[in-house]
């Protein structure tokens, strides 16, 4: 039977007939259509960098449960990847080489210089993390009558399980098709990071948003500033190159600003909406009904930063202690 979700219902039952019994019970021809299923491929790989680090000597910093990269195979997001980082690059370029270099005000330039680099800095840390990181994927293929039966399921209890992953399906779970697997908390999938996003990898697409959003805003600040500041001195000494080629920067930047840091703040508004409300972008969009005992505000937030609060919580480089992990209860 199936849900609605198109996920296989698996009923415990105590009387002997599993479902491998009753499967010798019918014909040859049905037997044969009910052979078992195997896994679909994956949509991503993985890769071991443990020897990497060692040759670099960097396994005692970098832990070896860190030390796996996941890396989603979608060319319409490693598109997008690209694009992503080359648009940081060219916000770079204008920012330092057209507006800050040339500038006489050493207070400015450095202020500015140090503000944006370390946005930009924090931005591309958040993205790399969120993008290589696993977003919480469930092991594939564990829906064997072994597993389910080392559950300790009473009589009449059900499990989920994904008749494309072959898994039992955790609570809140979903299955993603550019993956090819099931993720915990799936939120959605993003392509401007290539990866979903999920319980394991939110926290870092949280704060890639936050920091686009910021340099965004300075960007825009800084090149509406210059602009102004180029017409007052009739463009003598504001730029290192000529008036309309800084004009034409100043445009590309000011839109491009203006494009992605509305774009980010209204994703960054809608996680932090998703969670405080303790539900998922899909668990919203399909408006199910939450099975889950619904947590607090401040625990929720906690749930995906980290406990306790800290500066931790706005770093990508700080994997957060997670306050509890109630959808892994069928990850055998």
């Amino acid at each position: 039977m199936y849900s609605r979700e198109g996920y296989i219902i698996e009923k415990h039952n105590d009387s002997g007939k599993d479902q491998s019994h009753q499967q010798h019970m019918l014909p040859p021809q049905q037997q044969q259509q009910q052979k078992p299923r195997r896994p679909v491929a994956d949509g991503m790989v993985t890769y071991d960098c443990s020897p990497c680090l060692r040759r670099f000597k960097l396994h005692h910093i970098i832990p070896k449960e860190k030390s796996t990269v996941w890396f989603v195979t979608d060319i319409c997001g490693v598109i997008c990847v690209v694009l992503t980082w080359l648009l940081i690059i060219y916000a770079e370029y204008v920012v330092m080489f057209i507006m800050l270099l040339p500038s006489t005000s050493e207070g400015y330039k450095w202020g500015n210089g140090i503000i944006f680099n370390f946005l930009a800095f924090m931005a591309v840390a958040s993205h790399s993390r969120a993008m290589f990181s696993d977003p919480g994927a469930v092991p594939k293929g564990n829906a064997t009558k072994e597993n389910i039966m080392k559950l300790g399921l009473k009589d009449g209890q059900v499990v989920f399980k994904c008749p494309k992953c072959i898994s039992i399906k955790p609570d809140r779970a979903h299955h993603c098709s550019v993956c090819q697997r099931c993720i915990r908390k799936m939120d959605h999938h993003c392509p401007w990071v290539n990866n979903c996003v999920g319980e394991s990898n939110q926290k870092y697409f949280v704060l890639f948003t936050l920091y686009i959003c910021l340099i965004s805003i300075h960007a825009v600040y800084m090149a509406i500033q210059h602009f102004i500041l180029c017409i007052g001195k009739d463009w003598k000494g504001c730029s290192g190159v000529s008036p309309p080629a800084t004009t034409i920067f100043l445009i590309f930047l000011v839109f491009e600003g203006l494009l992605f840091g509305i774009f980010t703040a209204i994703m960054f508004g809608s996680q932090l909406s998703a969670i405080c409300s303790d539900e998922t972008g899909i668990e919203q969009l399909k408006k199910e009904q939450g099975s889950w005992q619904k947590k607090s505000i401040w625990f929720s937030i906690k749930s995906v930063f980290g406990h306790p609060f800290s500066w931790r919580w706005f770093s990508p480089f700080s994997t957060p202690s997670y306050v509890y992990f109630e959808s892994r209860e069928y990850c055998v």
